[in-house]
Formats: structure tokens, C-alpha cells, sequence
């Protein structure tokens, strides 16, 4: 006998009268948030280290191209943008492997909630905990190499819009890669060609906001293509995971 609980979701009856409760979508992916948020506390020493590689790459930039604030000023956009893809690279190899390591796939793939929506949840862990602090510095990045204080509200609707998309994208190469051993440089080479039109997009707006030119239409591109991704990335995801844990 199974009978439906809006709030807990589905009660199981077993044979000896004892009740099991199996929790909804919603509250699988709040404990897999929680959880994925508790370990990423425990290993916050390596959360600053994309935090530190931005900080660092974008202070090199003025040492390596002069004092030049027009100069700076020109190609703060792209720079800022290579150094975002770049930082969320390291961390996308992991995102899956450690769960295929420990069985912990193999737990989803049992669970009565949907794959694809798990596989989610973990993709917005992994963007709060490791993208959300690099967009948050950029501001000061983006002072460091001289960027107009009128276009940082465009860079950072175009980092809003360009890095859910990326690490979607890079969620779905991480699950086809998770059985593979120092699978890095393998992501990467085929991230990057997929990244290159996100970067060109958001590079196009930024570029247009600082020309004083109208910057919307990049914008909407990437609102759009993240939508898309949003809606299929987690379903490749699913079928990339179901491949990872059968093989």
C-alpha cells in the first residue's frame, strides 16, 4: 500500500506494519544541496584557490602589458572573462568522480527521485560554491585593469548568464569523463571549443556597453542558450551518469 504526502512525500507501507518514508524531488535536492554545501565548508581552503589564480592572473596583466589605462581599459572585458573559464576548469574534473568512487551513483540510480533533476541540483551546488565567489570579486578585478564603473552591471549579467551555461555544459563532459583516469586535460580540450561562442557573446556585450552601443542582443543569445541548456544538459547528464556507473 502506497499513499501520496503532499509535505513528505511517498509513505510506504511494509508487510510488518512499519511505515518507511521516501522523501520528494524537492527535499532530495535539498538534502543533496546541504550536503554538497557541508562538504565544500570542510574544503574551503580549496574554494579560494580559483579565488586566488583570478586575483593573481589579473594583477599580471598590468605588469605584463604597462600602465596603460586605455590599453587596460580595452581588453579588461575578455580578460576577465578567460580568467573566469579558465578558474572554473580545475574544479569541473571532480564534480561526478568522487560520487562514482564511493557508490554514491550507484544510490542515485537506485533513488525513487529523477536523475537528471539530482544531477541539478549538484550542477548548483557546484556554481554557488565555486563560480558565485569569482563573479563577486570581478568588480574589483575589473578596477584593478580599469574597467568603467558604468559597464561592470553588464559584466556581470554576462558572467550571471555565461557561467550557469558553462558549467552546465562542463557537467555534462564531466559525467562522460568520470571513469576515465586524469581525465583534466581531456575536459578541457573539449570544453574550450564549446566555451569559445559563450565567451564571444558575452565579450560582444561588454564590448557594445563600453562603445555606448546597445548590448541586449548578446545578452538574450546567452538567456537563451541557457534556458536550452537548463532543459537538456541534465537529461545528457543522466544518460552520461547511467553509462559512467554501468560500465
Amino acid at each position: 500500500m502506497v499513499t501520496i504526502e503532499p509535505t513528505t512525500g511517498n509513505s510506504v507501507a511494509m508487510p510488518n506494519g512499519a511505515r518507511i518514508v521516501v522523501p520528494g524531488a524537492l527535499a532530495a535536492c535539498r538534502a543533496l544541496l546541504g550536503r554538497d554545501f557541508v562538504l565544500a565548508w570542510r574544503r574551503r581552503g580549496e574554494l579560494f584557490l580559483p579565488l586566488l589564480y583570478a586575483v593573481i592572473v589579473a594583477a599580471l596583466f598590468p605588469f605584463a602589458l604597462g600602465p596603460d589605462p586605455r590599453l587596460l581599459q580595452r581588453i579588461a572585458g575578455g580578460v576577465l572573462l578567460v580568467i573566469v573559464v579558465l578558474a572554473m576548469l580545475p574544479a569541473l574534473e571532480s564534480m561526478f568522480r568522487a560520487d562514482l568512487e564511493d557508490g554514491t551513483l550507484e544510490q542515485w540510480l537506485l533513488a525513487p527521485q529523477p536523475l537528471a533533476l539530482l544531477a541539478l541540483a549538484r550542477v548548483m551546488a557546484h556554481w554557488l560554491t565555486t563560480v558565485l565567489p569569482l563573479i563577486v570579486v570581478m568588480p574589483l578585478l575589473g578596477a584593478l585593469l580599469n574597467l568603467p564603473a558604468i559597464v561592470l552591471p553588464v559584466l556581470l549579467l554576462a558572467l550571471l548568464l555565461a557561467t550557469p551555461l558553462l558549467v552546465l555544459l562542463g557537467a555534462v563532459l564531466s559525467a562522460l569523463t568520470a571513469g576515465a583516469r586524469r581525465s583534466g586535460i581531456l575536459l578541457a580540450l573539449m570544453l574550450l571549443p564549446l566555451a569559445v561562442p559563450v565567451v564571444i557573446f558575452a565579450a560582444g556585450a561588454i564590448a557594445a556597453a563600453q562603445s555606448g552601443l546597445p548590448y541586449l542582443a548578446p545578452l538574450a543569445w546567452l538567456a537563451a542558450a541557457l534556458v536550452l541548456a537548463i532543459v537538456l544538459a541534465p537529461l545528457a547528464c543522466a544518460a552520461a551518469l547511467r553509462i559512467a556507473v554501468e560500465s
